[in-house]
């Protein structure tokens, strides 16, 4: 068949690069994509919300089944395009319409159908610019630490923790009159800190069944020991420690299950995957977030250790026709970190020359997010460069090569962590 995946950061180079393996695939189209997945496939020249240039495309290609990778695509409707258009209907489309990527595309919509299925998250409240001496009249006696979120998407920017009051009335006033997160933060959900350790669930469903994925966690903070602001993501470890046979039961039974229950009842248009960014606090877990589509870094980390074909299951998932089993995956550890250029998550230069990509070790795989083709060359085109992924017989190992894959790669201000996995050690 042939495969218009959609979006060109590492995620889709990940994607790009499972889906390339698969028997299924005859032909593979990305749009736009990037330096790397332009040599698994053939990238095409428009962003993944041009639905008119998607809809050309599909019809010029043939194409045989569309995978989103980008949460804008979803939430903007890319699936409701397909549905809508005679032409296309006959294509599936791996992904939620855009009332199911609420999940993600609206912090308000997500607590509101947790409370309503009983799926365990932090208490919160809600506020807008009509309310902001309501809300910092709240925020003036809340318990500390104090969790704001803007309602709406943020590139993964847009969660702030507020260690005292005075700060979180600042930011507070800084979403919601300065614009701080644009049109994303016109709402702002004041949230209760939950105090434990995070990790990624991912579930791939067709409506009322679901696959579950690899779990991962992922490192957002900048800098080295999880200090300095929050970012898109600057590595991920696979598979996650504490995530034992008895936590996953938890997780499965009280927030996937009822998740993809309360969707079917609520007859969501569904079909594609759910991102669960979970919390564990003592023994249990709860939801801090749900995501419409895979996470990125976590993709990088847990597409390699999925040792089956990715393709059926997508088809089977945009068809309706996905069934619940185990998914075969490779016990080692897996662990991906981030380059980004130098100033990143603040301002940074682009156009920077990548060397080096020749002398990455052997065990390693190098995904492209922010990259383009600059002749013979490669120059970086955005905030995350690279991620250099590693497999290995333990977490360690795995991080030791990564970060060996990491050094060897150089372009003008490039930074990393080398401390991800850190707290498993």
């Amino acid at each position: 068949m042939n495969i218009l995946l959609l979006g060109g950061g590492g995620r889709e180079h990940a994607l790009a690069w499972k889906i390339a393996q698969s028997p299924l695939c005859e032909k593979l189209f990305i749009a736009p994509g990037n330096a790397g997945t332009a040599q698994l496939g053939e990238n095409l020249p428009f962003a993944s919300t041009d639905f008119p240039r998607i809809r050309e495309a599909c019809l010029t290609h043939r194409i045989d089944l569309v995978v989103p990778g980008p949460e804008d695509t979803l939430v903007a409707g890319v699936v409701d395009f397909f549905r809508g258009d005679p032409s296309l209907t006959h294509i599936p489309v791996a992904g939620p319409s855009a009332s199911g990527a609420r999940l993600e595309g609206s912090k308000s919509f997500a607590k509101e159908f947790m409370a309503r299925h009983g799926i365990p998250t932090a208490a919160y409240r809600e506020f807008t610019k009509a309310d902001v001496q309501k809300g910092k009249d709240y925020l003036a006696t809340h318990p500390l630490p104090i969790v704001l979120k803007a309602d709406g998407l943020a590139a993964g920017k847009g969660v702030i923790i507020c260690q005292d009051r005075n700060e979180a009335i600042r930011e507070f006033e800084e979403m919601l009159l300065a614009d701080k997160f644009g049109a994303a933060g016109a709402t702002v959900v004041v949230e209760a800190f939950l105090d434990g350790i995070e990790l990624s669930v991912f579930a791939l469903t067709g409506g009322e069944s679901f696959v579950l994925l690899p779990e991962a966690k992922d490192y957002k903070r900048v800098g080295v020991g999880d200090k300095g602001p929050n970012t898109g993501g600057m590595g991920a470890v696979s598979p996650v420690a504490f995530a034992d046979a008895a936590f996953m039961d938890k997780v499965t039974e009280r927030i996937v299950r009822p998740t993809i229950e309360g969707i079917v009842a609520e007859k969501l248009d569904y079909r594609g995957f759910v991102f669960f960014g979970l919390i564990k606090v003592g023994e249990d877990p709860y939801v801090i977030e749900y995501n419409c589509r895979l996470g990125d870094p976590e993709t990088e980390v847990i597409l390699p250790r999925l040792t089956e074909d990715l393709v059926p299951l997508l088809e089977q998932a945009a068809r309706g026709q996905l069934q619940a089993r185990p998914v075969d995956a490779d016990p080692r550890s897996a662990v991906t970190t981030i380059l980004v250029s130098g100033g990143y998550p603040g301002s940074y230069q682009k156009g920077k020359r990548i060397t080096g990509l020749d002398q990455v070790p052997g065990e390693c795989l190098v995904f492209h997010a922010g990259t383009s083709g600059d002749g013979d060359g490669v120059v970086t085109s955005g905030g995350r460069v690279l991620a250099v992924t590693a497999l290995a017989d333990d977490l360690h190992s795995a991080k030791t090569v990564s970060a060996a894959g990491a050094e060897a790669i150089h372009f003008e201000g490039k930074y990393y962590r080398d401390d991800i996995g850190w707290e498993f050690f």
